[in-house]
């Protein structure tokens, strides 16, 4: 019975420890434009997440995808500038030129005040 018990009390423990960490990593909530979107040309892209952001190890890349009339464009990198909104709970991503028409991938790393990284993506298309 004193065994069951112990290793009732350390299971539980290890999956308190593993739903903490889970919660320490940055989630994505939002993103303007959203994934998937079409969008008029945009003057910046916004990527929120659930907790405060760790600088400068979070950041984004912004790549073009596709161009419109060329089938085999290969991807290509956008030049862009990446700032912490002011209450470091988002990334602005601003591209140095207007995109044209396109598909677009916004590649993003997120770690939070404790160093617990994640990353993703967002897609979407100026038409």
């Amino acid at each position: 019975m004193q065994k069951s018990r112990i290793a009732h009390a350390i299971l539980s423990a290890v999956l308190l420890l593993a739903g903490a960490v889970a919660q320490a990593r940055p989630q994505l909530v939002g993103s303007s434009p959203a994934d998937h979107d079409d969008v008029e040309p945009t003057v910046r892209i916004t990527l929120n997440f659930s907790q405060k952001l760790r600088l400068p190890a979070s950041d984004a890349l912004l790549f073009m995808t596709s161009m419109p009339g060329m089938s085999h464009h290969p991807q290509m990198g956008m030049a862009v500038t990446v700032t912490p909104s002011a209450d470091g709970k988002s990334l602005l991503v601003v591209p140095e030129q207007p995109l044209p028409r396109g598909t677009y991938r916004v590649d993003w790393k997120a770690v939070s005040a404790d160093r617990h990284p994640t990353k993703g993506r967002v897609d979407f298309r100026v038409p």
